[in-house]
């Protein structure tokens, strides 16, 4: 009953809500989604797209996230078979693979936001532009950024797992230190 209402009052509503959005947006594509949806709203309201129609295009829609997910936790085995072999190699490049990203990140990161802050300091008429410009580069910065995620979680993972079997922690840099200081040593 709740989703032959819902498919009655709310979803007509919700089309015509982001139907009407999209067809007053300049980008073509959306403007061609929000007219489609314009048509779907015609059809619900003619009485010719009925609540089993809705259920069966949620199927497929449920199918197709079920296929997303397979695929995105087959990407994810796949990138921890990778580390693992990372972590068990022998190669001491190899196994500092993941700081040395990280630094090649960092200092890319840095030298693209120095040239940005130079550039805009120098010529704020072309401000507009290199900022727009690094909009461009969203795809990839977040291919990058998502590497260096999965590899500092990664360590983060490795660095506990001696504390989580009872191994105490390793003395670090400071602690060591101060060890060192410590009157009567």
């Amino acid at each position: 009953m709740i989703p032959a209402l819902l498919a009655q009052i709310g979803l007509p509503l919700l089309v015509k809500a982001v139907g009407g959005a999209l067809s007053g947006a300049a980008n073509p594509v959306a403007k061609a989604a929000g007219e489609a949806l314009g048509q779907v709203e015609a059809e619900i309201a003619a009485g010719r797209l009925t609540s089993a129609d809705l259920a069966e295009a949620n199927r497929h829609l449920e199918a197709l996230a079920a296929q997303e997910a397979e695929t995105e936790r087959t990407w994810l085995a796949q990138v921890n078979r990778t580390i693992r072999a990372e972590v068990a190699s022998d190669d001491p490049y190899v196994r500092r693979m993941r700081p040395t990203f990280g630094y090649v990140v960092a200092l890319t990161w840095a030298a693209q936001m120095g040239a940005v802050a130079y550039v805009i300091a120098t010529d704020p008429a072309a401000a507009g532009a290199v900022v727009a410009a690094l909009g461009q580069l969203g795809t990839i910065w977040t291919v990058g950024l998502s590497v260096l995620g999965i590899y500092v979680y990664k360590r983060s993972q490795e660095k506990t797992a001696p504390l989580q079997q009872g191994a105490p922690p390793a003395a670090g840099g400071l602690q060591a230190l101060a060890g060192l200081l410590r009157p009567g040593r």
